[in-house]
Parts: structure tokens; C-alpha cells; sequence
């Protein structure tokens, strides 16, 4: 293996004085609700306003500030994420079975949380892809109260047109104007206007990250998102065109953004370089392209397939394209991924926007034990057990004996009663 060129800085470190600065606006949201969230609009995103909920009204108008194609997409990719959201859940089962101990019934039911916060980003593009794969996905899973929140986009004064209307096709309960720490601390704590969520999924920025980190426990949340990232194994058979692009659209998302090339042909690679040097200059977003691609791009040379299949699994990336021979081959290796694009004719663009399964998810090599945002994110799987008389008979002994090896008299005694009530 042959390093080519290596990552020049960290993309993601968390230090003390975001943990300071976010854990003081949690706290004045906290302590101030609404007021907080108003001043924070005023502060933030320069917004006079009396109230941080969406009107119908606001929904309505944004349909008429949006072409009627970019609705009929919006339509067509939540139309796709719901699909496959929905083919997830029927995988998820109730379960109700005999014990093998006579008189005991044991099993789970699958419950969706009552109530779960969306929270979708407004950098520096309006993305209401992400409006989607949040409040689709919860929906499909049976959450009954789905709220949603975004900043407000610069020009608007609200939240974009576009995540609006993708919000409301995907079926929100509630909206709210509203971002960063300061609305992960009014959904984990609720103010005057706003009830608290069970739950809080969604990808962000430093801040609405460290702001999940610190609210984790009093609500449950999704993932710890850093930055995105792509990783593609590619081989002599793979177009250079084709993996320049993949690592620029990786790029352009942000100057943290992490985009690898792990290849076994240094000839492909020397293409892929030429290719990328002519593409960049056709984007609108060279500039961000080029800061990301210095500091956090890599390249590796791989020995063998197997060696390019080994690095995939141990850095474990947010997306694994596999662009090779065999690539199906190659793919069932693989171990470690949030999502997998297999093919010459798979980018990570499809599955950001509209191919169905989700676009939330694992980062920093988290991907190693977790996953993307699913309908099981959304449903919690308590577990019951039936006992009867004559189970109780059946479990009494080890249960006492279990009991007094752990020093725990009134739990012996728990059994111990209704075994004489029995006899």
C-alpha cells in the first residue's frame, strides 16, 4: 500500500470552549423558552419575529415560491424514501412465543416514540433532501407527532421555500423557524410554545452536534454527525471521469467534507488527477472543492483488491462506492459503511437524493457499530412475560436461588410469598 497524497488537517475536533459556548444557550433556553429562541433569531439569522412556529398559511405561500418541477421531485424522491422506509418496517415483527419453561409467555412489541424532532440544516444550500429522510422515515415507522425545525435561509427571512414544501409533503405535524444548539435545547426541553420530543434526529453543524452530545439522556438522539464523508475502491476497470466527479460532488458539501480514493491502479489514479484538475473548473463551487480536497482529501495505492477491501472496512466510511470488476463480489467484504454504491453507475448522489434508503449517517468510523437513521431509529422494543400459576411454580427455585447469591432478601421474598399462596 502506497499512500499518494494524505489528509493535510483533522476535519472535526471539539473543544472546550464549544462545549462552554453551547452549553450556556442550552441553558438560557432552558430557563427563557421563547424569549431565548426569539433573541437567538434576532442574533443568529437577523429575524424579527413573535413566534418561532410556522403558520399553514407560510406553508402555503412557499408552494407558490417554488416551481412546479422542484415540487414533482420533491414528491418523486419522498415517494422513493418512504418505499423503502416502509419495506423496513415490515421487517420489524411483534414477538409473542411460549417459553420453554411451562406457564411463561415471553416476547416484544415494536412502539414507535410519541413524539420526535427533525431537525434539518441550512448551510449553504437549502436541503430538502434532508427535510425528507427525517420526517418520511418517521412517519413510516408510526411516530404521531413528527415536528420539524430548520434556520432561516438568508433572503428569506424564514425557512427556504423548498424545505418548506418538502417538509409539508412529507407530512410534518409541526414547523418551527428555528437552528442551531438553541433548537435542539427547545426540542429536548420543550418552552412556552413548544412541547418537548422524545427523540431528535438529524444531521448539523459543531454546534447542533455537541448540543445533541450535551442533551443526550434527557432525550434520545440519532448519531453524533461529523463531517461527510465518501471512500471509493476503484481498479484498472473504473472510469477516471467518473471517480473525479464522485470525489468533487464529495468535496463541494463542505470544506471539512472527506473524500478517498483507494485504487490498484496507479495508472487509473494519474487519469483520475487529470480529470479532476479539468472538472473543478466547471463548478460554481471550485472554491470549496479545492479547500476540501487539499486538506482532507487522500489517496491510496493498493497492492491487491484484498488490501483496498481491508482499508475500506478499517476506516469504515459514511459512503463506500465500489467502482471494479466483480464489484458485487467486492461489495459482499464489505462490513463497515453507512451507505453502499455499487457499480460504475452508482454515484452517492442518488442516494442522497432520491434512490430511497437514508442519507443520515455514520461518521468518523462510528459506522463500525452503528447505522444510518432507519424506521427502527424510531421504535423503541420493549420486552414482556405472561406468567402463570404454574410458571410461577417453574421459576421459583433458580429465582431464589439467584436471589440469595445476590443478597437480595425482598426479591427472594417476591417469589417466596406467592409459592406458599399456592400450595
Amino acid at each position: 500500500m502506497k499512500i499518494l497524497k494524505q489528509a493535510e488537517k483533522k476535519t472535526y475536533q471539539r473543544d472546550a470552549a464549544l462545549t462552554h459556548t453551547v452549553m450556556d444557550i442550552i441553558e438560557n433556553v432552558q430557563t427563557n423558552g421563547d424569549k431565548a429562541l426569539i433573541e437567538y433569531a434576532a442574533k443568529f439569522d437577523h429575524m424579527d419575529i413573535d413566534t418561532v412556529r410556522i403558520s399553514p398559511e407560510q406553508v402555503k405561500a412557499a408552494y407558490e415560491q417554488v416551481d412546479e418541477e422542484t415540487i414533482e421531485t420533491i414528491r418523486f424522491a419522498a415517494g422513493q424514501i418512504r418505499f423503502f422506509a416502509e419495506k423496513q418496517r415490515e421487517c420489524l415483527k411483534d414477538l409473542n412465543i411460549p417459553s420453554r419453561v411451562e406457564g411463561v409467555e415471553i416476547g416484544h412489541r415494536m412502539i414507535p416514540v410519541d413524539r420526535c424532532g427533525c431537525y434539518v440544516p441550512a448551510g449553504r444550500h437549502p436541503l430538502p433532501s434532508s427535510a425528507l429522510m427525517g420526517i418520511v422515515t418517521a412517519k413510516a415507522a408510526g411516530v404521531q407527532e413528527v415536528c420539524a425545525c430548520s434556520p432561516a435561509y438568508a433572503g428569506y427571512g424564514t425557512i427556504h421555500p423548498a424545505v418548506l414544501v418538502a417538509m409539508d409533503i412529507a407530512g410534518a405535524d409541526e414547523i418551527y423557524c428555528m437552528g442551531g444548539a438553541q433548537a435542539v435545547a427547545a426540542f429536548a426541553y420543550g418552552t412556552q410554545s413548544i412541547k418537548k420530543v422524545d427523540l431528535i434526529v438529524g444531521p448539523g453543524n459543531k454546534f447542533v452536534t455537541e448540543a445533541k452530545r450535551q442533551v443526550l439522556g434527557d432525550v434520545g438522539i440519532d448519531s453524533l454527525a461529523g463531517p461527510s464523508e465518501v471512500l471509493i475502491v476503484a481498479d484498472h476497470t473504473a472510469d477516471p471521469e467518473f471517480l473525479a466527479i464522485d470525489l468533487l460532488a464529495q468535496a463541494e458539501h463542505d470544506p471539512n467534507s472527506k473524500a478517498i480514493l483507494v485504487c490498484t491502479d496507479r495508472a487509473t489514479i494519474d487519469e483520475t488527477m487529470k480529470e479532476m484538475d479539468r472538472l473543478i473548473t466547471t463548478l460554481n463551487t471550485e472554491d470549496v472543492c479545492r479547500q476540501s480536497w487539499k486538506d482532507n482529501g487522500a489517496i491510496y495505492l493498493a497492492d491487491s483488491m484484498q488490501e483496498a477491501i481491508d482499508l475500506a472496512n478499517e476506516i469504515a466510511p459514511e459512503h463506500l462506492e465500489i467502482e471494479t470488476d466483480n464489484e458485487r463480489e467486492v461489495a459482499q467484504q464489505m462490513r463497515h459503511y453507512g451507505s453502499l454504491f455499487v457499480g460504475h453507475y452508482a454515484p452517492v448522489a442518488f442516494g442522497d437524493f432520491v434512490s430511497g434508503p437514508n442519507h443520515t449517517l455514520p461518521t468518523m468510523g462510528t459506522a463500525r457499530y452503528s447505522n444510518g437513521v432507519w424506521v427502527g431509529t424510531f421504535i423503541k422494543t420493549p420486552f414482556h412475560q405472561f406468567v402463570n400459576k404454574q410458571g410461577c411454580l417453574n421459576l421459583a427455585q433458580p429465582t431464589m436461588n439467584f436471589a440469595n447469591i445476590e443478597g437480595l432478601p425482598a426479591h427472594r421474598d417476591s417469589v417466596r410469598l406467592r409459592v406458599e399462596r399456592l400450595k
